[in-house]
């Protein structure tokens, strides 16, 4: 489904954001401000955002909140928050299915679920997700959950309000387990959806609902596991702040993963038993320059796949390309391109004799994870239909390496 356009995306986001600032934002801070205290407890997103991301549906309005669990502080009234916009009015595809980015298929029957209007602690997998999940042993029967299991996506409800407040879903395919964390997510019913113009939709939703939320959301306190409450979460949250700084370089981002307090990130992420930063992969049958991967996960057989880090933002589109002819992007094929090189030199026996003799570890026909861009990023079935055709590549995004971790310490 199409990413709206830089003018139509502001010319389309502009009353929604503008009636929730008036509705819902503004009461929120003239809230706070009466009741500081609160500022502590507030669910952090709803007063700083990193994101606000808007969904159009034929029946209903998504507004999913990316940002952080817990502020020090509110904001000063001067900040400014990004926003993304997606639309899925076109779309023959479930509505819930689009956002959260995973297919649901049941093997059961006829149930037919509806979302409640108040979803706290959903836990879906996928048929694929929840073998993947019982291979790994997770212990599900320790988790403080409601539990999804084997069924087609839930239904919304017709001209009701829905939201779900820290759901994760799981799917998987030959890569490996896929995360997807919704922290805050609501379901604004439209009053009208009206397609019969030439250029543009008209939408008819009422954000007057909002208006009594805003006391209940103020004193709302997000869950928080034990673990995410000790020097964990700090840890994390730098380097979420990492990602959503702008001017963040790549040498920043792997410096800060390379620090060994900081290794379980990824070794939580890619199921690893140790990692290992930048080691020099010199050539020994070929005469040119060593490579050096940013990072090797040695996996509990002893082999070891690599992982490569490029900067979170995105200047133009991943896809481009007429229909049916779409690919990735120059920028993206460059990045590719290099990954390619590590499978080469590890495509040498000579070459990895000499490296497992230096470091101790085997590595042959690894696997190559490429972390780049946000979720927003990537939001089109072109996209994962392209990615398909890469051999033992794996193109994961920033959202999907956080969320990855942040799902283990719930589980």
């Amino acid at each position: 489904m199409p990413i709206l356009t830089l003018s139509e995306f502001a010319e389309a986001i502009r009353p929604f954001a503008e009636a929730l600032m008036k509705f819902y934002w503004k009461p929120i801070r003239d809230y706070l401000d009466v009741y500081p205290v609160l500022a502590r407890t507030v669910p952090g997103f709803l007063v700083h955002p990193e994101k606000v991301i808007f969904y159009f549906g034929k029946t209903h309005l998504g507004i999913e909140y990316v940002g952080p669990e817990r502020i020090d502080e509110l904001p000063s009234s001067g900040f400014t928050v990004q926003f993304g916009a997606f639309d899925y009015t076109l779309s023959q595809e479930d509505f819930l299915e689009q956002i959260i980015g995973f297919s649901y298929d049941d093997s059961s029957a006829q149930i037919d679920l509806a979302l409640p209007p108040l979803f706290e602690g959903l836990l879906w997998p996928t048929n694929s997700g929840l073998s993947k999940l019982d291979e790994l042993n997770w212990h599900f029967d320790a988790q403080d959950f409601v539990m999804a299991i084997n069924t087609r996506s839930f239904s919304i409800p017709q001209g009701q309000f829905c939201r779900i407040v820290n759901g994760l879903f799981f799917d998987a395919d030959d890569s490996g387990l896929k995360t997807r964390h919704v922290k805050w997510l609501d379901l604004v019913p439209l009053m009208f959806y009206d397609d019969s113009g030439d250029r543009y939709d008209r939408f008819g939703i009422s954000f007057a609902p909002y208006e009594k939320l805003v006391e209940a959301d103020c004193n709302y306190i997000y869950p928080l596991p034990e673990d995410f409450k000790g020097e964990k979460l700090a840890q994390i949250n730098r380097f979420i702040e990492l990602v959503a700084n702008d001017k963040t370089t790549e040498l920043q981002m792997t410096r800060l993963l390379s620090e060994e307090r900081n290794n379980f990130i990824l070794s939580m992420r890619f199921g690893a038993e140790t990692v290992h930063s930048e080691l020099a992969c010199e050539w020994q049958s070929e005469d040119r320059e060593s490579i050096r991967p940013d990072f090797f996960v040695v996996q509990p057989n002893g082999y070891g796949d690599i992982v490569e880090f490029k900067l979170p933002k995105s200047d133009s589109s991943s896809v481009v390309g007429r229909a049916n002819r779409e690919t990735f992007s120059a920028v993206i094929n460059s990045y590719v391109s290099q990954t390619r090189v590590y499978r080469a030199y590890f495509e040498d026996p000579n070459n990895r004799k000499w490296f497992e003799s230096k470091y101790g570890f085997k590595v042959y026909k690894p696997k190559r994870i490429l972390v780049i861009g946000r979720r927003w990023h990537f939001p089109t079935e072109e996209w994962k239909e392209i990615a398909s055709d890469y051999q033992d590549l794996d193109i994961i995004t920033y959202d999907d390496l956080i969320d990855g971790v942040v799902a283990q310490f719930y589980m």
